[in-house]
């Protein structure tokens, strides 16, 4: 698979989860208290996960038709290297999410900002698993794997 094929991949896993994250979050504010409150938190970071998967999907299309060889191995090898830096970079951020989340609901007595901060902890908690296991299995290519695919392309 090349590294454009597996970036789409990873724009659409994330629109699925998401959908389902909306839903979820859509049956849970019409509840009262806690679960509310942490229903809200499916449909908000339900909405911005797609968006991000929907700007990735338009970005990567993007450059593969701006780039004059989107298979030349530098080209394969940068695309690469930047796609498991961002995840790995997002997955730190899920951390801090994480962190945010439960101090927003620790500091709380109410039921409804209680269950803001837990569906925070949870967004993020999810998060960091979709980003460590996506950059786990971008595929490593070396410069030498790259000219080897592209030239098999090319044929």
């Amino acid at each position: 698979m090349t590294i454009w094929a597996f970036s789409a991949l990873v724009s659409r896993r994330l629109w699925r989860w998401n959908v389902i994250n909306m839903v979820a979050g859509a049956l849970l504010v019409g509840r009262t208290g806690f679960w509310r409150g942490f229903g809200s938190q499916n449909l908000a970071w339900g909405v911005i996960n797609i968006a991000i998967a929907v700007f990735g999907t338009v970005a990567n299309r993007r450059r593969l038709k701006t780039i004059a060889d989107p298979l030349a191995p530098q080209v394969v090898a940068k695309e690469t290297h930047n796609l498991r830096r961002l995840l790995l970079i997002n997955a730190g951020l899920d951390v801090v999410y994480m962190l945010g989340g439960w101090r927003f609901a620790a500091s709380s007595t109410d039921a409804q900002r209680q269950g803001v901060g837990w569906g925070i902890v949870l967004q993020g908690a999810l998060l960091l698993i979709f980003d460590v296991t996506q950059a786990a299995q971008v595929p490593n290519v070396t410069l030498k794997d790259a000219a080897d695919d592209a030239a098999h392309h090319r044929l």
